[in-house]
């Protein structure tokens, strides 16, 4: 996803991978991947499909409050 790249660009606190499913089924299997875009924030939270900014910052923020608790 192009904005999780831009986030890694913009903070050393973010790490962002992009791999082609079909190319690494195991990883496919191991993220429960159904569609694409298929984005994993800290192994907590999973956004499926291309979302709205927003929604995708809702989620990060989402993934740091569990990783806190």
């Amino acid at each position: 996803m192009v904005l999780a790249h831009k986030l890694a660009m913009a903070s050393d606190l973010v790490t962002a991978d992009m791999v082609e499913s079909t190319e690494f089924p195991h990883l496919a299997g191991k993220y429960s991947v159904y569609g694409v875009p298929h984005t994993v924030v800290n192994e907590t939270v999973h956004v499926e499909g291309a979302v709205p900014e927003a929604t995708l910052m809702s989620q990060i923020m989402t993934a740091l409050g569990s990783q806190r608790a």
